[in-house]
């Protein structure tokens, strides 16, 4: 995957990689061009992270798979068990 990334696309790479937790993702309406992920518990109780991904970012699919992977293994050093996931091809 190396064409740029639309918001929609990134939304739905970034709501996959968390699994088996929820990840709530979403780009603010405001026009600043940033995607917002929220991960949370199964029982939607916790909140177990949560970043925010500038445009520049996410539409790039390699910078988006680098920030995605850091994301997970910090969760993963918390404790976190997560599903295998790789970056769409």
């Amino acid at each position: 995957m190396n064409a740029p990334l639309r918001v929609n696309e990134a939304l739905l790479i970034a709501g996959r990689a968390f699994q088996p937790f929820q990840c709530v993702a979403w780009a603010p309406q405001d026009g600043n061009g940033e995607l917002n992920l929220s991960v949370i518990d199964r029982t939607c109780n916790r909140l177990l992270g949560r970043n925010r991904i500038s445009r520049s970012i996410y539409s790039d699919p390699q910078r988006l798979a680098e920030i995605l992977r850091e994301a997970r293994q910090e969760l993963c050093q918390e404790g976190f068990s997560l599903a295998p996931w790789q970056m769409p091809e």
